[in-house]
């Protein structure tokens, strides 16, 4: 919308550079071009506004396929006015002079004019077309078709409007046949899911019992190992025995060797003594064999004063005294009166 200030009865207009505007004064145009700025009165000026952007038209409607199936169809025409002063003779594109707003809907017609045109394209195709094949193909069959109907439309010429574009967002049908064309696709999708999982589950089993296999095999390996540990600790434990007993009966054999020297060593010193004791002896009896009587009457005597207790005094009778030295040869004591 033109911008426009009132100053002393007088009106100034300034347009944006994307709106053409027209001034007719008294039935002349004085002021046609786009991003205009001048002065006028409000009393003898005609003024319209006619905007030349590209701009977007966003259109749903309903269609019916060759099956009797509803479908909603929603499309975007982006269209421009290229000629201005044509679609201002054609279409009311009037402002108020004092306030700068359209008198009618231009814009509006133009949208009408649009939105029926495709239509009645749209319709055309879908007509011949099964719901199946609209919804796979029918989103570029109806954007070309309505494109070329559009660019044929002698109308839209002649209203100073071109079509830039067309695109086609959706087709789709009602909700419950949406469902229920989803319901196969949603199986198939279901049961590829559950042979995933089955497939993932099959690999898991697989995979625990190659697990279980191989903690089997090594028990069993670590119990092989655990008997030739077993087996090599037992001949171990025998060639242990053995070297022990064979020791053991080294040493027993040095032992009984050293015994047995020691025996004949002690037998040897044995028959040495006894043969020096018998030769002593033998030479103490011969010794004894050519003494005297009284001699070995006084070794007896002497023998057994070494084994007697020492005495201190002995009190003999002369009686007793006489008897002694008699039978040793001596002299017969004094007697004293």
């Amino acid at each position: 919308m033109a911008d426009i200030t009132r100053r002393f009865g007088w009106r100034h207009l300034r347009s944006a550079p994307t709106a053409h505007i027209r001034h007719h004064k008294r039935g002349r145009l004085t002021h046609d071009g786009a991003g205009l700025s001048f002065w006028y009165r409000s009393l003898s000026a005609a003024l319209s506004e006619v905007p030349v952007n590209d701009r977007e038209l966003a259109m749903a409607f309903h269609a019916r396929t060759a099956d009797f199936q509803d479908v909603t169809v929603q499309a975007t025409v982006t269209y421009r006015i290229s000629d201005p002063a044509e679609a201002a003779a054609r279409l009311d594109f009037s402002v108020d002079p004092d306030t700068g707003a359209w008198r009618g809907a231009p814009l509006e017609q133009i949208a009408t004019l649009l939105t029926e045109t495709a239509q009645q394209h749209t319709l055309d195709v879908l007509a011949r077309t099964p719901l199946a094949g609209a919804l796979v193909d029918g989103v570029a069959a109806v954007r070309e078709r309505v494109a070329t109907g559009l660019a044929g439309e002698p109308r839209l010429p002649a209203t100073g409007i071109d079509v830039v574009a067309v695109r086609v967002v959706a087709i789709r049908p009602e909700a419950e046949v949406e469902r229920a064309l989803r319901t196969p696709a949603r199986e198939q999708i279901q049961q590829e899911a559950d042979r995933a999982t089955y497939e993932r589950r099959a690999v898991a089993v697989e995979r625990e019992r190659t697990i279980a296999e191989n903690e089997l095999a090594s028990q069993i390996e670590l119990a092989r190992r655990e008997e030739q540990l077993v087996d090599q600790r037992g001949t171990n434990t025998r060639r242990e025995a053995e070297e022990h007993a064979a020791a053991d009966g080294v040493r027993a054999e040095a032992e009984a060797a050293r015994t047995v020297r020691i025996a004949r060593a002690e037998a040897e010193a044995a028959r040495e003594i006894g043969a020096a004791r018998a030769e002593a002896q033998a030479a103490w009896l011969r010794v004894h064999a050519e003494a005297d009587t009284a001699t070995l009457h006084a070794l007896a005597v002497t023998r057994l004063a070494e084994n007697l207790p020492r005495i201190d005094s002995l009190t003999l009778s002369p009686d007793v005294l006489t008897g002694l030295l008699a039978r040793l040869g001596g002299p017969a004591p004094e007697t004293r009166a």
